[in-house]
């Protein structure tokens, strides 16, 4: 083992310092059973949800890129993806929230599998 410039020494005791990329992956799920919001007696308050999954072939939370070529929202955005069925979707990214993107822009990257990733660094 090498204690050059991976290790901090902490009094006795040597630390490592992880200089590495790590992958940290959460178990999401795939939806939810829940057909339609209620109210606090119990009485349905909306309508039924739609039984569609997927909008113009994605769904949310696959990981997108999108390459927005013209209007306000010009530029490259990649992350995970929250679909309407509109077909104006969300793209969340690694520091903002970008509403409003076509799916006419969209490329599938991940397929949604119930799990989110990221990463640290």
């Amino acid at each position: 083992m090498r204690y050059g410039n991976t290790f901090w020494k902490n009094g006795t005791e040597r630390v490592p310092i992880i200089d590495k990329a790590v992958l940290i992956v959460k178990a999401d799920g795939h939806g939810s059973r829940q057909m339609c919001r209620v109210n606090k007696f119990g009485f349905p308050r909306t309508t039924a949800k739609s039984t569609e999954k997927k909008v113009k072939g994605f769904q949310t939370g696959d990981i997108v890129k999108a390459v927005v070529t013209s209007g306000k929202k010009v530029g490259t955005y990649t992350g995970r993806v929250a679909v309407r069925k509109s077909g104006s979707f969300n793209i969340k990214t690694v520091d903002k929230t970008v509403q409003g993107i076509s799916w006419k822009y969209c490329r599938l990257l991940h397929a949604s599998d119930g799990y989110s990733y990221n990463t640290t660094c």
